[in-house]
């Protein structure tokens, strides 16, 4: 199951980890997140152990978005030493995460 990632934990679980971080950034009113979000569920499960996958839902934390300037939802940040090394913005197949985080690993 994807982590749940807020303004308070940010740091601490995408900032510090030693594995590649996926962040789908979403809200619940909005249409294309709740097509994303059962993909990110399921990369959540598939990759274990080998990277850290969690969502940040934009309306309850506002600062994390503010500082990545995220404008439109949904939108995946991928992470690696705690930089953004990758983006993905709007609904796309599971396919195009996997690949996104099998080149951090």
């Amino acid at each position: 199951m994807a982590i749940e990632i807020t303004d308070a934990n940010f740091e601490e679980i995408v900032l510090k980890s030693d594995k590649p971080v996926l962040v789908d950034f979403w809200a619940e009113w909005c249409g294309p997140c709740r097509m994303v979000g059962p993909l990110v569920e399921e990369l959540a499960t598939e990759y274990e152990g080998k990277a850290v996958v969690g969502k940040l839902d934009v309306d309850t934390s506002t600062n994390v978005p503010a500082k990545y300037g995220i404008r439109n939802i949904p939108t995946i940040l991928f992470f690696k030493d705690g930089e953004i090394v990758d983006k993905q913005v709007g609904a796309v197949p599971k396919t195009v995460l996997a690949q996104k985080i099998d080149a951090l690993l």
